[in-house]
């Protein structure tokens, strides 16, 4: 099997675990009515909620994990 195979062949559930341990993602929530910065895992859970993006930056660098934005 081909590099190019094997990549086609990755199932969902193989792609929600790259990079589980080592990145963040930050996406706008709204929290009792103001806007807020969820960061979550690569699988989708939830790790923290910060009052603005710059903090929540922070936060994923501190904590060993690279910021990407969902959009």
């Amino acid at each position: 099997m081909t590099e190019l195979e094997r990549i086609r062949a990755l199932t969902p559930d193989d792609l929600l675990m790259l990079g589980i341990k080592n990145i963040a993602y930050m996406k706008d929530i709204e929290v009792d009515g103001e806007t807020a910065v969820a960061l979550f895992a690569a699988n989708g859970q939830q790790i923290a909620v910060m009052e603005d993006r710059q903090t929540a930056v922070a936060a994923a660098w501190q904590n060993g994990l690279a910021p990407m934005t969902v959009h």
